[in-house]
């Protein structure tokens, strides 16, 4: 009976070594997941690391607005314990969903219910960056190899068994693990690895949003703390409707601002044209409000906003000690702010299998694991990217079909009684946060919300606070009459 029971603990031993291919924030994630099973996690790392809230190489979404989810936030709270206090104390905002959101929706303005539901964390990507990294770097378990890129994978179809690395200087070697991660986000080489192991089959899905972001950083006239977000989203019903902008408080008291548009009216980098672009929008509020901001920052500007899935997690076999992450399994239009929040959970997910011991097939049972988050955001992305009308082709995405085209009427509808109805507006934001699958907004009593339609009338232009007001109405120059409620 001993010797059973200690060949038994002897099995459920987890893994000394684990490696983590990225830096990322999906790296840190995985890192986190991993750091108490283990006696080392090794990160390996292409390029550089920033010692504080700088940009970092390879991420070309952190220039646009980010937001944390409330089930990201809670997520990241979860694998790296006191983030969120940290990214409040450097100036991050929590947001409470909706009170303090001003959104023109295709719909309507939604309103800013006194009862918050959820939260969102704004802070410029950078800082949430440099937060996360920081904490989890701090373990005397975790090492980080910087300018050294993963070359391949050791082992065969069954068993991965480590990675192959270059050093900077070219020089290759050999890191040996029970279990590898490959968090190295868009630039992510396992699809063409598991062919060479003979692993063939991988179903790749894309859906072009067929959009272009246009982003700047500006000092805000006013205060941002407790200060809403604003966000004027594209109504794809209408032509030529189809541009959208948001504001996001970050630290320092300033805003980040995004601009959008379908290629063929889309935003540009050019700075003279920015605020011009803005007033083109369905409402003139975040043009007003940019009138009065100071530009500290030129454009950036990305065409690459293509909702992109790797479907790892239907694969007919799967090699054991191998794990996908982050951007490496799917990446999404950046407005829907999911990405991070994905990521988060599918952590957090492979930490709780890690908890139950290194079995055979962990790394299976984990992949399915972290295809469920992802499940959630690419409903939600590309449920509405695919009838923008862009994303055709067998390789570019598909044309919506009968049930697509019900479900979004049917979303359009719950949007519209949302702008009137607590319960819609919940409903949506359940999903939205990443604490609800999309399933539930046919829940009977939302069927039943959606039918009846708004409780209150519209609102005929958006809504601010007496205080938000009476800031708004001290600038001193500019105009000002888009920024008032009607």
């Amino acid at each position: 009976m001993k010797q059973e029971f200690a060949m038994r603990k002897a099995s459920r031993r987890l893994p000394s070594r684990v490696v983590v291919i990225g830096g990322s924030i999906a790296g840190m994630f995985a890192a986190a997941a991993v750091k108490d099973h283990v006696d080392a996690v090794d990160i390996v790392e292409a390029h550089h690391l920033p010692e504080g809230p700088h940009p970092r190489t390879g991420v070309p979404q952190a220039v646009h607005v980010h937001m944390l989810q409330t089930g990201g936030a809670e997520a990241i709270e979860t694998l790296v314990p006191g983030s969120i206090d940290l990214l409040l104390a450097a100036g991050a905002h929590r947001v409470p969903v909706t009170t303090n959101m001003v959104v023109y929706s295709p719909e309507g303005w939604y309103r800013r219910w006194r009862k918050a539901t959820h939260y969102v964390i704004s802070a410029s990507r950078d800082l949430t960056d440099f937060v996360v990294r920081e904490q989890v770097l701090e373990d005397p378990r975790i090492s980080v190899h910087t300018h050294t890129r993963a070359v391949g994978l050791l082992g065969g179809s069954g068993k991965v068994t480590g990675v192959r690395v270059r050093a900077g200087d070219g020089t290759e070697t050999e890191l040996d693990a029970e279990l590898v991660i490959d968090a190295s986000g868009r630039a992510t080489r396992t699809p063409q690895w598991l062919g060479r192991l003979g692993i063939t089959r991988l179903v790749k899905e894309e859906i072009d949003s067929g959009l272009v972001y246009a982003s700047r950083v500006y000092q805000a006239p006013v205060p941002t703390r407790n200060w809403p977000v604003v966000g004027i989203q594209a109504d794809p019903r209408s032509p030529g409707q189809s541009k959208a902008g948001a504001i996001l408080p970050i630290e320092g008291d300033r805003w980040h601002v995004s601009l959008i548009g379908a290629r063929g009216e889309h935003p540009t980098g050019d700075a003279e044209a920015f605020e011009p672009f803005a007033r083109t929008l369905r409402h003139p509020l975040l043009a007003d409000l940019l009138a009065h901001a100071r530009p500290l920052t030129g454009v950036s500007l990305t065409h690459s906003t293509t909702n992109r899935r790797y479907r790892y997690e239907r694969l007919p076999r799967w090699p054991e000690g191998l794990v996908v992450l982050g951007d490496s399994v799917a990446v999404f239009n950046p407005v829907y702010a999911q990405g991070i929040s994905a990521a988060a959970q599918g952590a957090l997910a492979l930490r709780e299998l890690l908890a139950q011991g290194l079995t055979t097939g962990l790394a299976r049972r984990a992949q399915r694991a972290i295809a469920r988050p992802i499940d959630n955001a690419w409903a939600l992305a590309t449920g509405q990217d695919i009838h923008s009308g862009t994303g055709t082709g067998t390789s570019k995405g598909r044309s919506p079909n009968f049930t697509d085209r019900l479900l979004h009427r049917y979303v359009s509808r719950l949007s519209l009684t949302a702008t009137g109805s607590f319960h819609a507006a919940t409903a949506l934001t359940d999903v939205l946060a990443l604490q609800a699958p999309p399933s539930s907004l046919v829940k009977p009593r939302t069927l039943l919300a959606a039918f009846l339609g708004p409780l209150a009338p519209p609102l005929d232009g958006p809504q601010f606070s007496h205080a938000e007001r009476s800031l708004l109405d001290s600038l001193s120059s500019g105009p000002e009459q888009g920024t008032r409620q009607r």
